[in-house]
């Protein structure tokens, strides 16, 4: 695996891949969703206890009643291209991003 590319202008570019997403500190925005086009996060929804309930389908799904928050979770990490769109638009910088050389093969 390549893990520095030359861009059109000639420089050097090295792919930085979301890897996590920190529970803790995402609001759930959907920000970062909205504008990776590889759907490599998902909004899940969180208990009290700060267990994750399951993903949201968009719907109005409360996990019966016991959906206290929702947050974004990396659920396909291996569709990342690491374009860093994602983490360039979160509000909370919540996001962990491992340049290409530095994740094994």
């Amino acid at each position: 695996m390549r893990s520095k590319f030359i861009s059109r202008d000639g420089s050097i570019w090295v792919p930085e891949y979301l890897i996590a997403i920190d529970g803790k500190i995402c609001i759930g925005c959907g920000r970062c969703f909205k504008v990776c086009s590889r759907e490599v996060m998902h909004l899940y929804g969180v208990d009290d206890a700060g267990e994750i309930l399951g993903a949201c389908d968009g719907g109005e799904d409360d996990f019966d009643g016991e959906l206290n928050r929702m947050i974004m979770v990396v659920d396909h990490a291996g569709r990342c291209i690491g374009c860093g769109a994602c983490g360039r638009v979160c509000p909370k910088n919540c996001q962990t991003h491992v340049a290409a050389d530095q994740i094994a093969a």
